[in-house]
C-alpha cells in the first residue's frame, strides 16, 4: 500500500464510522492523530493544529501558518488553512464551517477544559461525542508497513543497548550512560527519545519508573537499561537489566525468574487468546519462584506511534487477541536491596496468528564492566 492510500484508508475507514453514527464533522486536534490521517506531523505548542473532516468528505488541515510549507507536502494546499499568531483560531474555524453542524466528533482527552469551551460557542448548536475510541481502535491494529518502521526503530535502539554496554564500567554515571545513550540515538538517525531514558543501578534498579542520577556503577549492583526510540514516527521500547561483575545467587535467582516469565508470557501470545493469559503466565512463572508480591505492573502495552498504546497487557483484560496487535511483554522483579530486573521484549502478531518478537538483543544474564 502506498503512503498515499494508507492515508486515504484511514479517512475513509473515519469517514464511514461518522455516518454510521451520525457525526456531521470530526474535529482531530492531537498531533499524533493529525499525522495518523493526514501523514503531516508538527508540534503546535500552543497554537491551533487541527484536521476536520465533514460527512460530506470535505477535508480542511488547520496548521500555524509557520508549518504551511511542510503541511502542503501532505494535503491538497487547497484544503490547507494557515493560521497566523495574530488570527483568532476559532473564528477561522468558524469561517469554514457553517457553524449548524449538530454532531461533533473530538478526543476528549485531547481537548482541554479551555478549548471546549471555545468549541462551544463557534458551535452553539452542536453536541460533542467522543471518537477516542474508534481511533485507537485503528491504531491498535498495524499494517505491515507500519511494522516495518517499528522494527526501524527496533534496529536503532538496539545498537544504541549495545554502545551503552560497552560505555558501561565501574565509576560510571547513570547520568553520563544516559547522556552517551541518547547522544548515539541522535547519530544513528532517531526523531528523539521515545520516552525518558532509564539507566538504573543498584537498589535504584527497582524503581520501576526510576530517573537517572549521578550514582556510580560499583561491582555487584544490577544495571537496568530501559529505553526506546521515535524514527519515522514510530517508536520501540526494550529493556535489558546486566550485572557489574559476578552475581550473587540472590541476583542469579532473581534475573532466572524474570527471564523465565518474559519467555513465559511470550509463549503465551498469540491470536484467539485473552490478553490476560500473557500477563498470567509470565506471573505465574515469578509466583512459583517466590517472588509475586515484588512484580508490581502489568506485563506489557501496546505500542506504536506513541510509546503506550492500546492495549493494555494486563490480567485483567480479557480482550482476544488478534492478527496486527504490537505489545510488549516486560516482566519485572523489583527487590528494594537485591535491585530489580525487567526484561522487555516487543511482540507483533502476525496474520497467521503468530507471535514475531521483533527485539533480538540477547536476553542470558550478561556480566558487564567488571
Amino acid at each position: 500500500m502506498t503512503g498515499q492510500s494508507v492515508w486515504q484508508s484511514r479517512k475513509q475507514s473515519l469517514l464511514a464510522y461518522m455516518q454510521q453514527n451520525a457525526i456531521d464533522l470530526a474535529m482531530i486536534t492531537s498531533p499524533t492523530n493529525v499525522y495518523y490521517f493526514t501523514g503531516f506531523h508538527c508540534n503546535p505548542h500552543e497554537r491551533f493544529l487541527a484536521f476536520t473532516l465533514a460527512a460530506t468528505g470535505e477535508e480542511k488541515l488547520y496548521m500555524p501558518l509557520l508549518d504551511l510549507p511542510e503541511a502542503e507536502k501532505h494535503a491538497d494546499p487547497r484544503s490547507t488553512v494557515p493560521i497566523s499568531d495574530t488570527d483568532n483560531a476559532y473564528e477561522v474555524l468558524k469561517k469554514y464551517t457553517t457553524g449548524s453542524e449538530r454532531s461533533i466528533g473530538i478526543e476528549k482527552e485531547a481537548v482541554s477544559v479551555a478549548k471546549a469551551e471555545r468549541l462551544q460557542a463557534a458551535f452553539p448548536q452542536g453536541s460533542f461525542v467522543d471518537l477516542e475510541a474508534f481511533i485507537l481502535s485503528l491504531r491498535m491494529k498495524k499494517s505491515e508497513d507500519e511494522i516495518a518502521k517499528v522494527r526501524t526503530a527496533i534496529h536503532m535502539v538496539e545498537q544504541v543497548v549495545a554502545h551503552t554496554v560497552s560505555r558501561a564500567a565501574v565509576g560510571v554515571t547513570e547520568i553520563e550512560l544516559t547522556a552517551e545513550l541518547e547522544y548515539q540515538m541522535r547519530k544513528l538517525g532517531a526523531d528523539r527519545p521515545a520516552f525518558e531514558s532509564i539507566v538504573l543501578t543498584g537498589a535504584r534498579s527497582a524503581l520501576p519508573h526510576g530517573v537517572p542520577g549521578p550514582h556510580k556503577l560499583e561491582n555487584g549492583h544490577f544495571l537496568l537499561i530501559d529505553i526506546g526510540v521515535q524514527a519515522g514516527g514510530y517508536c520501540s521500547d526494550i529493556t535489558r537489566t546486566f550485572v557489574i561483575g559476578e552475581p550473587s545467587q540472590a541476583q542469579r535467582d532473581i534475573y532466572d525468574a524474570v527471564l523465565t516469565a518474559n519467555k513465559a508470557g511470550i509463549a503465551a501470545a498469540r491470536a484467539g487468546v485473552p490478553l490476560s493469559a500473557v500477563d498470567l503466565a509470565a506471573r505465574e512463572a515469578i509466583a512459583q519462584r517466590g517472588f509475586g508480591p515484588l512484580f508490581t505492573h502489568r506485563v506489557g502495552h501496546g505500542f506504536g506511534m506513541d510509546v503506550h498504546e492500546q492495549p493494555s497487557v494486563s490480567g485483567q483484560n480479557h480482550t482476544i487477541i488478534e492478527p496486527g496487535l504490537l505489545f510488549t511483554v516486560e516482566p519485572g522483579v523489583y527487590d528494594p536491596i537485591v535491585g530489580g530486573v525487567r526484561i522487555e521484549d516487543d511482540v507483533y502478531i502476525r496474520a497467521d496468528g503468530t507471535a514475531d518478537v521483533l527485539t533480538s538483543y540477547p536476553k542470558e544474564l550478561t556480566i558487564i564492566g567488571g
